[in-house]
């Protein structure tokens, strides 16, 4: 890779033009390297790059955990809502990051970011048939024959019926609720309790695959997914 596209592209440090200045300057350091140009060809993988004397850190990929709140659509751009992609910190602007699936704008909870379409193909593929967990808060409690009509496979109002899945009524009130689908069927979750006659009032994503949304994780916040985090989703 060119030196000043993995100065600007990889390691987010400004225009092509500004880090050509960066490196007219001296600012610039590479172990084993003594002079240095726009145009060198170098292994983002294997240097060292130095800047200002702190080392840099190449990514190829970036992989974030945003904890999305109501208001908010899953979408890189829009005219008139504000983004997922807008509550993205700017030191990762660089990396081009998107949401792996959709959440409606009044759905809150987990929301991963990503540029490897790789990953987000593996965990959005119907026939990989990836778990995502919900809470939900439902008009009406619910039924056993709620729980049974889950576990059967609902028929949204289109016709398709839905995978089998799992509905846990939380608590005596029985209005609370988690569900665990399979599969992301357009307003999924809405459409299946619809379909037995109940609304939901509320519903937030809690976990997809291997991916636990952190508590610790304010509304609105993005932090980056650890090692065992990725590789889960990996797996």
């Amino acid at each position: 890779m060119r030196l000043d596209k993995l100065l600007s592209n990889g390691l987010g440090l400004g225009s092509r033009t500004d880090v050509k200045k960066m490196i007219k300057k001296g600012r610039i350091r590479i172990d084993g390297l003594d002079s240095l140009r726009p145009e060198t060809a170098v292994d983002p993988f294997a240097v060292s790059v130095y800047v200002d004397g702190v080392l840099m850190r190449y990514r190829e990929f970036v992989y974030l955990m945003l904890n999305k709140p109501q208001g908010v659509i899953s979408a890189t751009h829009d005219t008139r809502h504000r983004t997922v992609a807008d509550l993205v910190p700017d030191e990762y602007s660089h990396f081009d990051v998107f949401p792996v699936g959709r959440l409606d704008i009044d759905t809150e909870g987990l929301c991963l970011l990503t540029n490897d379409g790789a990953l987000s193909h593996k965990l959005l593929s119907p026939k990989n048939h990836i778990e995502k967990l919900y809470y939900a808060e439902i008009n009406m409690p619910v039924t056993e024959s709620d729980v049974k009509a889950f576990r059967g496979g609902i028929v949204l109002d289109d016709g398709y019926k839905c995978m089998p899945s799992e509905l846990i009524a939380l608590g005596s009130e029985k209005n609370k609720v988690h569900v665990k689908i399979f599969e992301g069927k357009f307003h999924q979750v809405k459409r299946m309790f619809e379909a037995v006659g109940k609304s939901v009032v509320y519903l937030k994503r809690l976990k997809m695959k291997n991916l636990m949304l952190d508590k610790a994780l304010p509304i609105g916040e993005v932090r980056e997914l650890t090692e065992a985090e990725i590789a889960g989703l990996k797996d």
